[in-house]
């Protein structure tokens, strides 16, 4: 056992002491006691935080070296969490940086792998690693239960995704699904109560997944859904002032969900379980689309009308005063297009149809000034494609129908220049599908109507990954 040495003496002074005055040493007279010197307080250590992230993809056999900062080397040879031995304190920057992987070159990629610290630890240093085929391929992976359409896909905070009913061409399903990144497998969880396709899909503030609206064989829905990704648990719901399908839901900054049928407007408040009315546009959006901004107002874009012709105009819904208000009209009107909410602030309208024409056009809407502006077109014109904000800023279009072929295609969007580049093509050419944004940076795309040849689709249960 290490005894440290001051404390030795200190414990000892005052038998030195006694027999000092016993022997009459210290001078003669009465001795003075030595005062007991106060140690020096141990300095307390600055706060310090680990680093680290999660490693996926990684092929069996391969390794790969992850460097934090150039000084703190790992050797991985498994996927899974990692954490970099050196603590960093805070305000102290990292960045990670990536080792070509051995003994077979495989393509790997990291998100969110640069930063300061911010009194907290860093966990979010992903590293994933992808097929062969290099980067902005898209990728099979294992199937869906079941073959659909018309059904929605929910990134949980578990970062699973839950598929929820859509239409097999034959049925409307009640089935759902969950997806696991971690194993790249999917699993079945609890039916819905009701069958439904065309619904929306909104996670909730405490975790849960609200269900609204939709169609069944009978017809129109009227019945609502919660979903407890805890329990796996459906539960049914108030039923709200009006009924929709292919109708918008947004999650809006004070919790409350905004649902728009195209017409009428209906807020659902988590906290209470009660729905409302919250007032009508003043043009029909049928297969609009609807986009939270930075101010926390929602913009409507687009639409149709019962006759199937497309509309340009655009309205706004400021939640803190619960009323509709008109602002700028789109360049070009038309329905079945997408809007992404650019990391500028700007909303990015692309493709769609209206009425007569497929269409390539691309707009930009500014929330400042309230006017759009054309942007690039697309490489060709599509229609009920996906549009996905990527973590480089970047958006990712891909499949579409254009009138006569399902596309394959897929297109990617550079905010900073404006111009649409062509990536990797779909391993199954779709429209009708849904494509989210993972954690780890991939993109999910399954589902949809297509296949090949395209003049011969049908409804498909496969999926596949870009990265």
């Amino acid at each position: 056992m290490k005894i440290r040495l001051d404390n030795l003496l200190h414990s000892s002074l005052p038998l030195v002491l006694l027999l000092l005055a016993a022997c009459g040493g210290g001078g003669g007279g009465s001795a003075t006691p030595t005062p007991t010197p106060t140690p020096s307080p141990t300095p307390t250590p600055s706060s310090s935080y680990s680093v680290g992230g999660m490693l996926t993809g990684l092929i069996t056999g391969n390794s790969i070296t992850l460097t934090d900062n150039s000084t703190d080397q790992l050797l991985r040879t498994a996927n899974g969490a990692f954490t970099f031995s050196t603590m960093l304190s805070n305000a102290a920057p990292y960045k990670l940086t990536l080792a070509t992987t051995t003994p077979t070159a495989q393509p790997c990629t990291s998100t969110y792998g640069v930063g300061s610290i911010n009194a907290a630890n860093v966990t979010s240093m992903n590293v994933f690693c992808g097929m062969p085929g290099g980067l902005s391929t898209f990728n099979g992976i294992s199937s869906l239960s079941q073959a659909r359409s018309n059904h929605t896909s929910t990134l949980l905070p578990n970062g699973k995704v839950l598929v929820i009913g859509g239409w097999d061409g034959n049925n409307t399903l009640a089935n759902a699904d969950l997806y696991d990144p971690a194993t790249g497998f999917w699993t079945a969880t609890s039916s819905l109560p009701m069958a439904r396709h065309s619904h929306t899909s909104t996670l909730l503030p405490n975790g849960k997944v609200l269900v609204s609206g939709g169609e069944s064989t009978a017809g129109t829905l009227a019945s609502d859904e919660l979903y407890d990704p805890a329990s796996g648990v459906w539960t049914a719901i108030s039923l709200p002032p009006q009924i929709g399908f292919n109708q918008t839901s947004t999650l809006l900054p004070n919790g409350m969900v905004l649902v728009f049928d195209g017409i009428n407007a209906t807020l659902y408040d988590p906290a209470t379980g009660v729905w409302s009315a919250t007032g009508s546009t003043a043009t029909m959006h049928l297969n609009h689309t609807a986009t939270l901004l930075p101010n926390g107002k929602v913009l409507v874009s687009g639409g149709a009308d019962n006759g199937g012709i497309g509309t340009a105009d655009a309205a706004l819904y400021d939640p803190a005063t619960g009323i509709w208000s008109a602002t700028g009209s789109l360049i070009t009107a038309r329905y079945d297009h997408t809007a992404t909410l650019l990391p500028n602030g700007k909303v990015l309208v692309s493709g769609g149809y209206n009425g007569s024409n497929y269409l390539a056009s691309a707009e930009l809407y500014d929330p400042v000034s309230g006017a759009w502006a054309a942007t690039g077109p697309l490489a060709t014109p599509r229609s009920q494609h996906s549009a996905t904000l990527l973590p480089s800023g970047k958006v990712l279009v891909s499949g579409a129908w254009n009138g006569s072929i399902y596309l394959g295609s897929a297109e990617l969007y550079d905010p900073v220049t404006g111009a649409w580049a062509a990536t990797g093509s779909l391993t199954t050419p779709r429209f009708q599908h849904t494509a989210t944004l993972l954690h780890n940076g991939k993109v999910l795309i399954f589902g949809g109507y297509g296949g090949v040849p395209a003049v011969m689709g049908n409804y498909l249960s496969n999926a596949e990954l870009y990265f």
